[in-house]
Parts: structure tokens; C-alpha cells; sequence
């Protein structure tokens, strides 16, 4: 009991000193210099424990269809090289100023298993500019992109240009839609930008008030100042603005059905 007391006090005290050196504005923040070596270390250790404990449950399904790497190349070109890049092709150049880098991905597939892969490209990873893509693309997708990884270590930079101008696939096929979820709309909510203007109970983030917050809005009588309160209008709303409201400040965000519907879900119990 004694050696975890102390071990508590030890822990307490790093906290304690790691708060106020944060407070005091001594840790450099800025992008132009990489973590110290010690923050780093710390910042990759548990990112690695974390995915490997997180992905442990999930079973890959079968990857080896060519059609699907190709749907997966597709996604990669249109949502990863510009911050990974690709074999010959360098990153944009917003990518080469971030803090830590973006690594190329040309051996993910050695580093990590599919099962890894997949829980990373769905989930992002905080602390870093790698969003989460369960909110842009279908399960179906995401996994096709893990194919199209399995394939990259071998694939020279002539091959992935042989592979790029084959062109585009035929996006996955729409499945019936699932019941609202409301956990899932809070996460939605965040990840569509929403607290970027507006203050939302449950949702954490920097306070903004560029718009109204949305406490309580679940018990108002109109949506946009003129829809009466009903999911329906509430998902328009959510989904294309500018079509009810010409000129309004909250722009399209390309929010789908199935988020829209989630994120209706999560703001109608705010009361």
C-alpha cells in the first residue's frame, strides 16, 4: 500500500508540474518545431498501444479483390495523397508544414494489420490532422482503402501511375438506412465542424459564438428562424442551408442523410 501511495504521489506531482508549465506558456506550441523527443516518444507509444488494443476485436474481411483495391486507389487519390503522398508523388505542400508530419503510407501495411488500418482511417487520430473518415465514407469503403494498402509496398511509382490512369470505379452501393443514433450524431456534430460557430451542450470544444447556441433546441418552435421543429426540417437544415435560407451564414457542409439524421437525433433531446 505504501509503494502505491507513493507511486500516486509521484504521478499527481508530474501532473501537477506538466499543468503548470503548460499554464505558464513555456511549452512552445507552435508548428514550426517538432515535439520535444521526450513528448514525441510518449505521443507514438500511445498511439500504437491504443490502436492495438482498440483494433483486437475487429476481423478484416477478405481484401484480395483487385476490383476493391481499385475503389480503394479511387479513395486514396481523392482523400490521402495529399497529405501522405503516394509512390513518386509528393505531398501538397499545406501537408509538408504540419507538426508531427503526415508519414508516407507506402508501408503501412508492413507496420500495421489490416485490422489496424482500418480502426485508423475510421476513427483519425487526435493530436494529429488525420480526421476520421466513418463520417465521409461507407464501412465498404474503408476497407477498400485497407486493400488498396496492402498492395502499396509493392507498387512502384510507374505501376501507380499505370494504376491511377485506369480511372475511377463505381462507388459502393447505398444500404438501408440504420435507426438514428444519437451518440453517433454528437460525434457527427463535431466532426462536420458544427462547434467551429455554435456553443453545443454534451459536445466538447472551444466556445464560439458566431452562431446561436443550440441548448435547448429541441424545444424551440422553428428551425432557421422559419420550419417549424419537426426531424424533417431539421435535417434539411442540416443538410443544405443555403436552400432554405439563401445568403445565410452556415454554409453547405455536405453533411449525408444517414449524419443529418443522427445529428437531428442528438439536438432534439437537448431540452
Amino acid at each position: 500500500m505504501r509503494t502505491l501511495g507513493i507511486l500516486l504521489s509521484l504521478a499527481a506531482a508530474a501532473f501537477i508540474g506538466a499543468a503548470i508549465v503548460l499554464y505558464a506558456g513555456v511549452y512552445d506550441i507552435s508548428a514550426t518545431d517538432q515535439h520535444l523527443r521526450p513528448t514525441f516518444w510518449l505521443l507514438q507509444t500511445g498511439l500504437r498501444e491504443s490502436v492495438e488494443q482498440r483494433a483486437e476485436e475487429i476481423e478484416a474481411p477478405p481484401l484480395d479483390d483487385p476490383i476493391l483495391a481499385a475503389r480503394g486507389l479511387y479513395h486514396f487519390r481523392a482523400h490521402c495523397v495529399q497529405c501522405h503522398g503516394a509512390p513518386g508523388v509528393a505531398p501538397d505542400p499545406f501537408a509538408l508544414g504540419l507538426t508531427p508530419l503526415p508519414g508516407s503510407l507506402s508501408d503501412a501495411a508492413r507496420e500495421w494489420t489490416a485490422s489496424q488500418l482500418y480502426w485508423v482511417i475510421r476513427n483519425g487520430i487526435k493530436m494529429t490532422a488525420m480526421p476520421a473518415w466513418q463520417f465521409r465514407l461507407s464501412d465498404e469503403d474503408l476497407w477498400s482503402v485497407v486493400a488498396f494498402l496492402k498492395t502499396l509496398p509493392d507498387l512502384s511509382p510507374h505501376a501507380y501511375r499505370q494504376a491511377r490512369a485506369a480511372g475511377p470505379v463505381a462507388p459502393t452501393q447505398a444500404h438501408s438506412p440504420a435507426p438514428p443514433d444519437r451518440e453517433r450524431g454528437r460525434r457527427a456534430l463535431r466532426q462536420f465542424g458544427c462547434v467551429g460557430c455554435h456553443v453545443i451542450p454534451g459536445v466538447v470544444a472551444a466556445a464560439s459564438f458566431v452562431g446561436p447556441p443550440l441548448n435547448r433546441i429541441g424545444t424551440r418552435a422553428f428551425v432557421a428562424g422559419q420550419l417549424p421543429n419537426t426531424t424533417a426540417n431539421l435535417i434539411t437544415w442540416i443538410r443544405h442551408p443555403q436552400a432554405v435560407s439563401p445568403g445565410t451564414a452556415m454554409p453547405d457542409l455536405g453533411v449525408g442523410e444517414r449524419d443529418a439524421r443522427d445529428m437531428a437525433a442528438y439536438l432534439e433531446q437537448l431540452r
